[in-house]
């Protein structure tokens, strides 16, 4: 072979490879604690979801089960995770794309959308927060700062196809509602912006239970979303049963918004 067509061949693989397509279909789940999962699970819950994977708490990336926000870097306590909309997501997703699917779910039950802003002020993990006891008095790192840190890692594997958020019971007051989707658009341009996404990846948000009282107020004004924020949409909690404090959805009503939020992303 003649070094001139060596170099061709040589140069012919290298574009082959720069080119080559993503081995995953990237997801991000950020949130509270209906996003963190608060329902009930089933032992079949634990096996392995077919064809989708996790970034765990090193952020490796392993196969996906329940509790999947386990690995969340700012969760609480272990024993607090459970059943989350990420779940029914990813078992009606999951094998509808020549892809597999790669989950980032770092959700933070009790947040309100303030700490999730870029820029925040961090705390500490504190067993009053119900956290971890080997964590008390740890720095917690900043959930927008881990957000964006860790799905650009798993982007390193593939594209990110959506964003999907579920907060709100910490912002269903009177004086937070008024200006939530204001603070909620600036969020949303930060983070799009600082993973190098534009508005093709979409945005999603769901409706917080109707059975807490604050969904008054809260689920009227985020089914507003998409006059705000472009490529944006939102699904409805209607029908979906809560648990028995009225705050967090049922292993039902998670089930039945992890496949709302999945035929939202579908249709868009």
């Amino acid at each position: 072979m003649s070094r001139k067509l060596f170099l061709i061949l040589a140069a012919v693989l290298v574009l082959a490879s720069c080119g080559k397509e993503p081995k995953y279909d990237v997801y991000l789940f950020i949130g509270q604690s209906n996003m963190a999962g608060r329902g009930d699970m089933l032992p079949e819950d634990t096996t392995v979801i077919p064809h989708a994977f996790i970034l765990d708490g090193n952020d490796e990336i392993v196969p996906a089960r329940a509790p999947l926000n386990l690995y969340s870097t700012i969760r609480k306590r272990v024993g607090m995770q459970k059943i989350n909309p990420a779940y029914n997501f990813a078992r009606t997703i999951a094998g509808t794309s020549k892809n597999d699917m790669l989950m980032v779910v770092n959700a933070r039950g009790g947040s309100a959308l303030n700490e999730w802003l870029k820029g925040a002020p961090t705390g500490t993990f504190s067993l009053r927060g119900t956290d971890d006891p080997e964590l008390d008095g740890q720095p917690m790192p900043s959930f927008y700062d881990e957000a964006v840190r860790r799905t650009k890692i798993a982007m390193e594997h593939g594209r990110l196809k959506a964003i999907i958020w579920h907060q709100g019971c910490s912002d269903s007051g009177p004086g937070l509602v008024n200006n939530y989707m204001d603070r909620l658009e600036g969020f949303v341009a930060d983070l799009r912006k600082d993973l190098g996404v534009g508005d093709e990846v979409p945005f999603i948000a769901g409706e917080i239970p109707y059975c807490f009282s604050g969904s008054r107020l809260f689920n009227p004004m985020i089914r507003t979303i998409e006059e705000h924020i472009p490529n944006s949409a939102w699904v409805s909690a209607e029908g979906c049963p809560g648990n028995a404090d009225s705050l967090h959805f049922s292993r039902e009503g998670q089930m039945l918004l992890g496949q709302r939020y999945a035929e939202k992303y579908l249709s868009i």
